[in-house]
Order: structure tokens, then sequence, then C-alpha cells
């Protein structure tokens, strides 16, 4: 897989953020500090969905 960090990782080795790989269907996701344990994958569209929601700064029903 291909995994990418975010641009956002933050300074020093960019080591505190997640990471993503995109396959054919999913998404998969993992903690940048600890790659060798496990991953997320969702589907594609559910994480499109989700970054659309971070950009437009959507909140959670309080």
């Amino acid at each position: 897989m291909n995994w990418q960090k975010s641009s956002y990782s933050g300074g020093g080795d960019g080591d505190a953020c997640v990471e993503i790989a995109a396959l054919p269907a999913h998404v998969a996701i993992r903690d940048s500090k600890a790659p060798a344990r496990g991953t997320l994958s969702v589907p594609t569209a559910s994480f499109a969905a989700f970054v659309e929601s971070v950009k437009r700064g959507s909140r959670r029903a309080e």
C-alpha cells in the first residue's frame, strides 16, 4: 500500500498524525506512531463525506 501522511502532520518527524492509503473501494487508515498495529478501513464515499464535513467545520450535535 502507498501510505500518505497529512500535510498537517506537525513539526519534528511528522509522526503525530494518521496515514491513509487509497484502495479501490476503501480508504485504509493507521496511526503513524504505530504503523505495525491494526488499520481501519472505511468505504471511499464515507471517508470523502467525513473529510468534507471536517473542511466545512461541521460540529456534532450537543
